[in-house]
């Protein structure tokens, strides 16, 4: 299971946000800095309507919707890489996971300290994204010299000094990794480094509830900074998913609809994560349940099989599928088939997002 961590300055709602995501979560959302400091990790479902209308179609007894991991990372602050706030804990903690969910106060309040003194996205995004850089420039002057040593008889090795003295050039110049748009050779030879700046990222902007239906300066200030890497914005209030974290579904949507939006902004960071981290989801269904199952972008039919479960990897003969829009619109399985809407295919075929599909296996 692929795993996105929630980074950022203290007190700018990471636990909040965390708690939110996984409910139940123990993480202590305190009002002052480092009030988490072991990393807490929890597992969520992610939201997917298809599942329902399956359901439906099939009168499944169950729904299993797919998951994925979040990691609530301890605020870093200013000197992180030098190890100042218990940095170099953290640091390591943020290279252990696979994306980065990088959360940015845009809300004001009175009552929570800013560590800064005042809200300012640019200023407050730069002072994480060069503290990821300066640990990424440190490991990486350390491996230029072994790997110059052992150029000198390995032509990989060569290779790889090539690439770390452009990222070195491009970390000096207060550039990430991310937007060097290394090809998948490059990132092969640099990829037991865990460089913080190579992860996929997305700024999630919390707002406070007035300001969720509309955003505000703040917001588009995130934009800005984000639109250089092309990473994505997403909108969310950590205070307004504490709240519906205690409400009724009929509250919830009397809540939600008082505010003008249809929710709090976590189903979209969700979602939004799960596809920065490249997985894709296909589903079965049937009378027993309904079940979304998750793959890694680009992965064939029988790999997929192989998360349900070995054997139909080991086993495979084809894949029955079908579109959801189609099944959707034939209105039953049977129906899809009659209209030859129902595929048959092999070992080459990639899987693609929202397949329903039928394993056929040898034991």
């Amino acid at each position: 299971m692929l795993r996105a961590g929630i980074v950022g300055l203290p007190n700018v709602g990471k636990s909040t946000l965390f708690n939110a995501l996984v409910a139940n979560a123990k993480a202590e959302a305190a009002n002052f800095p480092f009030c988490t400091i072991e990393p807490n990790v929890g597992v969520v479902s992610v939201p997917d309507e298809r599942l329902d209308i399956l359901a439906k179609i099939s009168g499944s007894e169950k729904i299993v919707p797919t998951r994925m991991e979040f990691v609530d990372i301890a605020g870093l602050v200013k000197g992180a890489s030098k190890g100042e706030g218990l940095g170099n804990q953290f640091l390591a903690n943020i290279r252990e996971v696979d994306a980065i969910v990088h959360v940015v106060r845009c809300f004001d309040d009175d009552d929570i300290i800013h560590v800064s003194g005042s809200v300012d996205p640019a200023r407050d995004i730069e002072v994480i994204n060069l503290e990821l850089a300066l640990a990424d420039l440190n490991q990486v002057e350390k491996r230029i010299e072994r790997a110059r040593k052992q150029a000198r008889t390995s032509k990989e090795a060569q290779a790889e000094v090539e690439v770390l003295e452009r990222i070195k050039i491009a970390l000096d110049e207060g550039k990430s990794v991310r937007m060097l748009n290394l090809g998948e050779g490059e990132a092969e030879l640099i990829k037991p480094l865990g460089l913080l700046t190579q992860k996929p990222i997305i700024y999630a902007a919390n707002v406070s509830e007035e300001d969720l239906a509309t955003g505000n300066q703040w917001v588009e200030a995130v934009r800005q900074v984000a639109s250089q890497e092309n990473a994505e914005v997403v909108i969310v209030s950590a205070q307004v998913e504490s709240e519906l974290v205690e409400l009724s579904e009929e509250e919830r949507k009397d809540f939600l609809e008082s505010l003008n939006v249809s929710e709090g902004g976590l189903k979209s960071l969700i979602k939004a994560t799960y596809k920065l981290l490249g997985l894709r989801t296909y589903l079965t269904t049937g009378p027993k349940e309904t079940r979304a199952w998750t793959i890694i972008a680009g992965m064939k039919a029988p790999q997929a099989a192989g998360v349900i479960h070995t054997d139909f990897e080991r086993g495979f003969i084809r894949a029955e599928t079908v579109a959801f829009e189609d099944l959707v619109s034939s209105g039953s399985m049977n129906a899809a088939r009659e209209k030859g809407l129902v595929r048959s295919e092999g070992k080459d075929y990639v899987v693609q997002e929202g397949d329903i599909l039928l394993f056929r296996f040898n034991v």
